[in-house]
């Protein structure tokens, strides 16, 4: 619901105040003086009288500029990442004469726009004086940002003088995941076609957990005979398995420095989060428990497990309190502690990126214990720039020199990538915008093949 602060009533005397062009035609009057001077020393009354002529004028232009009679603004309480918000400014100004639409600036909390200021233009509405306007600011940055500052000004006819005023604003804007990967007619339109339904149902022929014995029929799989009941019953029967659910799925975050990077306008880890909690939503359908722990130089939030979709706004609150930590993550800290709360075998996917191979050393050698227990997929963003940097024709030899770092780099991460390959992990490398849906194709068919359990 919109937090409206409205101010109806004594609003106080607004101050006029020039233009640009008033000053730039104050200063053009200087030289205009000096002229005079030097060439009529008896008229040097004229430069001063013009001076005071212009500025009486800009005063009159102020007071045709008109009053303001009310003034209030609409903020949503609520956004997502990535998304655009829309905030609202309404006005009324009591005036005669036309004049430039009024302007509207708003002062914020950096992790609502990059340059913490929005400016947009007031519409007229169809009441007399009436104005409205829209401005967007698009987080880049999950938590609470301040609204802190509102300025509205508008111009006389003339456009010598703008009346102005400031108002500090006491509103708040909570910036949340961004879902609506969740909410995409494709994810959609899977989850109604699937097997995945609202209601759980027991699916036969998949999976290791006997249901019951059928007669074999000619195009079945011969590993399902079960060849004692057919000794018994000295015909073929074959065993049909019911899929298996409420397995356990964690989605474990790295918080640290390289997270925090950017890729196409938002930190790495704010990526990680809207594609975990979609794939994240498919398992909850699924029937599967999801937790989601976070961490950096040290654990920051381990979830309880969920096992409803119901239950799926206790995920987006605590993906909304991951953190962003400017320093290098303890992978050898979080996954012991991880694997010391996971009492049975479970799919851990590990969101991380690394940046130097003493980092990534430790980060291998965390996971290969880890993955004595528990089932595992790493996954990491596409470096882009780093491709961009190998790629490029060079132009010069601090270019090439550039080309020769960027190479030695992406070599180095592609054996970090396939020792984590040896050791049994799951690697999944893509552009961000992929990263969710290819993850999404991994577990569901890492769940056909009963591998998690």
């Amino acid at each position: 619901m919109d937090r409206i602060r409205a101010f109806l009533s004594r609003i106080p005397p607004i101050p006029i105040v020039p233009t640009p062009l008033t000053l730039v035609l104050l200063g053009l009057l200087a030289p205009i003086a000096v002229v005079v001077a030097a060439t009529a020393p008896g008229a040097w009354v004229v430069a001063p009288a013009a001076g005071f002529a212009l500025l009486l004028v800009m005063l009159i232009d102020g007071w045709l500029a008109g009053s303001l009679a009310t003034f209030e603004y609409h903020i949503p309480g609520d956004v997502e990442v990535g998304q655009p918000a829309m905030l609202r400014v309404d006005a009324t100004i009591e005036r005669d004469a036309d004049a430039a639409l009024p302007e509207a600036s708003i002062g914020f909390d950096p992790r609502l726009g990059e340059r913490g200021l929005m400016e947009f233009r007031l519409q007229p509405t169809s009441e007399a004086g009436g104005f409205s306007g829209f401005g967007e600011a698009v987080p880049v940055r999950r938590g609470t940002g301040e609204l802190h500052d509102l300025w509205l000004r508008w111009r006389g006819p003339l456009g010598l003088a703008v009346r102005q005023i400031h108002r500090h604003l006491d509103a708040q804007l909570r910036v949340w995941p961004d879902l609506s990967p969740v909410r995409s007619p494709q994810l959609q339109t899977f989850l109604r076609d699937s097997q995945f339904g609202l209601v759980a149902r027991r699916i036969r022929g998949e999976g290791t957990q006997f249901e019951a014995l059928s007669e074999y029929e000619p195009g079945m799989d011969r590993r399902r005979i079960d060849w004692k009941a057919s000794a018994r019953h000295t015909a073929l029967y074959a065993r049909e398995n019911e899929s298996e659910r409420d397995n356990q799925i964690v989605f474990a975050f790295d918080c640290g420095q390289s997270m925090c990077e950017p890729v196409d306008g938002l930190p790495r880890i704010d990526r990680a989060v809207s594609a975990a909690l979609t794939a994240a939503y498919v398992a909850l359908k699924g029937g599967d428990r999801v937790s989601l722990f976070g961490f950096a130089d040290h654990p920051q939030v381990m979830t309880p497990f969920v096992s409803d979709t119901r239950a799926f706004h206790r995920l987006q609150s605590a993906a909304a309190e991951l953190d962003y930590v400017a320093r290098e993550p303890n992978f050898t800290l979080a996954l012991a502690t991880l694997t010391a709360r996971l009492k049975r075998r479970s799919l851990i996917v590990l969101f991380s990126d690394f940046a130097d191979p003493t980092s990534a050393e430790l980060m291998v050698e965390s996971v290969e214990r880890l993955v004595r227990h528990h089932l595992v997929i790493f996954v990491t963003m596409v470096d882009e720039e780093l491709e961009e940097m190998t790629a490029g024709e060079p132009d010069s030899m601090g270019d090439i020199a550039i080309a020769v770092g960027a190479d030695a780099l992406a070599r180095q991460r592609a054996l970090v990538l396939q020792r984590l390959r040896r050791l049994g992990v799951d690697v999944i490398e893509a552009p961000h915008d992929r990263i969710g849906y290819q993850l999404i194709d991994l577990y569901l068919e890492t769940k056909r093949s009963e591998a998690i359990g």
